[in-house]
């Protein structure tokens, strides 16, 4: 018994690469967006980042301390996780707030279900979404240059007028890390490029959306619509940095490409129909629960194993 062998967690890839290295690499192409937003909306950015990313990785240390498990927060897990809480919140919300939804992230969606490898859910999506559901005022207590408005993703909803280039450079008003998605594209093809992520999430997701939006909204093929709901909102962050998390994305190129499609049309079925401007949290957490049905169907069937079941019968 003494000689059996611990396996690390999934997901399991044929590479050199370690966790901690892929972790790292997330981390620094997450720098842009998360430099920009302490840029954007001052030192209280970089205090409501900092406390979520310290609560996540103290969280993970002391849970796994006392459950007397091997302490993995030099994986740089418990950082990334504690980084996407902070760049999807706003510069406003209370600290408090940010340290129970930190704490959520990791010890009930992540450490509960067995750590890195066993949860369902993004981390990081689901505290928010326990956060806007929790704490939806402050949540959505969206202030640019020390005035509250709505987000830029609003006004599109709205029929009320926009700036894409402020979009895409991320002059505007949003959560820490979703408003520049200069700096989000930046990061998501240093990524691609290093092949950490595949490019058919993002991709797909992008371009679902855009077609969905051209059939189903109310512009038709208006380029500003469409650059208005690639730019706005949480779709650069989220199709880069949370659709395409190792732990709860599908493992096949065709279960990806699926999943990508799915997420487009159920991000632009929430921003059309929804109440809400916004889906992507949403949308992503929907689709997190159907990836075992979309491996099930969509993993390539092992060699022979057809021929096989045709000789048992």
């Amino acid at each position: 018994m003494s000689s059996l062998k611990r396996v690390s967690s999934a997901p399991h890839i044929r590479d050199n690469t370690s966790t901690s290295d892929i972790m790292f690499d997330v981390l620094m192409a997450l720098m842009p967006a998360t430099i920009f937003g302490i840029y954007n909306f001052g030192y209280r950015a970089l205090i409501v980042v900092l406390v979520s990313v310290l609560t996540c990785v103290a969280s993970e240390a002391m849970y796994e301390y006392f459950t007397k498990k091997k302490i993995t927060v030099g994986d740089y897990s418990a950082a990334v996780t504690g980084l996407l809480l902070g760049l999807n919140l706003v510069h406003t919300i209370n600290i408090g707030f940010v340290i129970i939804g930190a704490m959520f992230a990791i010890i009930v969606v992540k450490q509960l279900y067995g750590g890195l490898g066993h949860n369902f859910m993004n981390p990081a999506l689901a505290a928010r979404c326990f956060m806007v559901v929790s704490f939806a005022g402050p949540m959505t207590n969206f202030v640019y240059d020390g005035v509250s408005s709505a987000t830029p993703l609003t006004a599109l909803k709205n029929g009320e007028e926009y700036d894409v280039m402020r979009m895409f450079l991320g002059t505007t008003g949003g959560t820490i890390g979703e408003t520049s998605a200069l700096a989000l594209l930046l990061g998501g093809l240093y990524l691609i490029v290093k092949k950490i992520i595949d490019f058919r999430i993002p991709f797909f997701y992008i371009a679902s959306l855009v077609v969905f939006v051209i059939i189903f909204g109310d512009k038709g093929f208006d380029p500003q619509y469409i650059l208005g709901h690639i730019c706005g909102g949480g779709l650069m962050i989220g199709a880069f940095f949370m659709a395409t998390d190792y732990v709860t994305s599908p493992i096949s190129k065709r279960g990806r490409v699926v999943y990508g499609i799915l997420l487009g049309v159920l991000t632009a079925i929430f921003r059309i129909y929804g109440k809400s401007a916004e889906g992507v949290s949403f949308a992503i957490i929907f689709c997190n629960l159907l990836v075992p049905i979309i491996d099930k169907f969509c993993v390539p069937r092992a060699f022979g194993a057809k021929s096989l079941k045709k000789e048992a019968k």
